[in-house]
């Protein structure tokens, strides 16, 4: 790859320089070439090939299967460490030491309740509700209650508002679950680590409490450690945008919410859930493989916009399968899955389209097994993406190159035109 590319403007032989970066995409400064007095610009649908910031915080390299938080394997994270220290590691660059993850872990732990007045606002809806819309709504309502949230530019102000989201997060993700079971709140216990006390949260039952098996929480940490960020995706390139013009971090997030809660983005573990229980089993999956090739199905939890090679993610999420399902037994539709896999690993139609599975394509069996309806299964997601989220908030507010977002657009409507004289027709 070379280090720089000279680009020429066809109409005006314009001639400039560009510096290529290399990162997690291949990027140029587009700013120096100018036609005229302004800068070139390229037409790009969805941001697929723009980079808007520089990050210091995620790096994926999709060629090669690559995840690494702060410069760490995920791998490596998932296997030694726990939510909450990943957390650290997203907001201060550098894994805490044993001091300061005691400190952080209680400082969570302080702050998990959420104000009594939210609880009428959780109240308030019906029992149908999604659950992602209740997450939404009740963290755009924090800010009612912590105003000083806005005072981002004052570390201390900014550190309570991280904390605070990353804390009650499972709260009210928990009170969204039961109620849409007709079950009373359950509250915080603080004798219990996060992912711990947010299983207990759930699933506790008057006079008999939850006891929560070590390696489901485990699991639950894993799964909450590979799914804490992802550089600039859909919902994370939402809350920068909604930072961009000088917000709060709980407003920002309930846009970052809104964004995962599209089925094109946080809702891929549902659907491949769908797609296993339509196949039945094993032997219909040759099947269903050639009805892919034709173009007649989709082979949902494959493929991925960035990687193109095995989602590392993937990788470790089947070996927590395994691990939930010796203690909540098998789920028939894990054999249809390792068939699928099997295949879309040996079939040239997968390979030579570098189709592999991706972290969705496990996530959702062990959410079914963990006793989560489908429409909790975003939740799941967003939980642990707030502190992937509030890393990036931080970074953007922090980063003096970052402006209020404003893409241009190419405009293919009428131009200039004159009212009729006798108005209207």
């Amino acid at each position: 790859m070379p280090d720089s590319l000279i680009v020429t403007h066809p109409a005006s032989a314009t001639q400039a320089t560009l510096n290529i970066t290399e990162a997690s995409i291949k990027a140029a400064d587009l700013r120096q070439f100018r036609i005229g007095d302004e800068p070139l610009a390229a037409f790009d649908p969805g941001f697929t090939n723009t980079a808007v910031c520089h990050s210091a915080i995620t790096y994926i390299d999709g060629e090669a299967g690559v995840l690494e938080y702060r410069g760490y394997p995920i791998a490596e994270l998932a296997e030694k460490s726990t939510y909450l220290e990943v957390a650290w590691l997203l907001l201060n660059g550098e894994l805490p030491t044993t001091a300061e993850l005691e400190a952080w872990e209680q400082r969570v732990t302080v702050h998990r309740r959420v104000p009594e007045e939210v609880k009428t606002v959780l109240a308030g809806f019906p029992a149908s509700a999604h659950p992602m819309t209740i997450l939404m709504s009740s963290v755009a309502s924090f800010y009612s209650f912590y105003p000083d949230a806005r005072n981002f530019d004052d570390p201390e102000s900014r550190s309570r508002a991280l904390v605070r989201l990353i804390a009650k997060m499972p709260t009210i993700a928990a009170y969204a679950f039961r109620k849409g079971r007709g079950e009373d709140y359950v509250a915080p216990d603080d004798d219990l680590g996060y992912c711990a006390n947010f299983l207990h949260m759930l699933f506790a039952q008057p006079g008999r409490p939850y006891e929560e098996h070590e390696r489901l929480v485990r699991a639950m940490e894993v799964l909450f450690i590979l799914h804490a960020d992802h550089e600039q995706n859909c919902s994370t390139n939402a809350v920068r945008s909604v930072a961009s013009s000088g917000n709060d971090l709980f407003t920002c997030c309930s846009a970052g919410i809104g964004a995962l809660h599209g089925p094109l983005h946080g809702g891929a573990n549902e659907a491949v859930l769908k797609m296993l229980r339509e196949i039945g089993s094993v032997d219909r999956v040759p099947e269903f493989i050639e009805g892919v090739k034709a173009g007649k199905a989709r082979m949902m939890g494959f493929g991925h916009r960035v990687y193109k090679n095995y989602d590392p993610r993937a990788k470790i999420i089947k070996k927590s399968v395994e691990d939930v399902f010796e203690i909540t037994g098998v789920n028939p539709l894990l054999k249809i899955a390792l068939e699928l896999e099997r295949h879309g690993l040996e079939d040239d139609y997968f390979v030579s389209r570098r189709l592999y599975p991706n972290v969705d394509f496990y996530s959702g069996l062990i959410y079914e097994a963990l006793g989560f309806p489908p429409e909790m299964f975003t939740v799941l997601f967003a939980v642990p993406r707030a502190s992937g989220w509030a890393a990036q908030y931080q970074e953007f507010i922090t980063d003096p190159e970052q402006k209020i977002v404003r893409p241009k657009q190419i405009y293919t409507g009428h131009r200039t035109r004159s009212y009729p004289a006798d108005g209207p027709r």
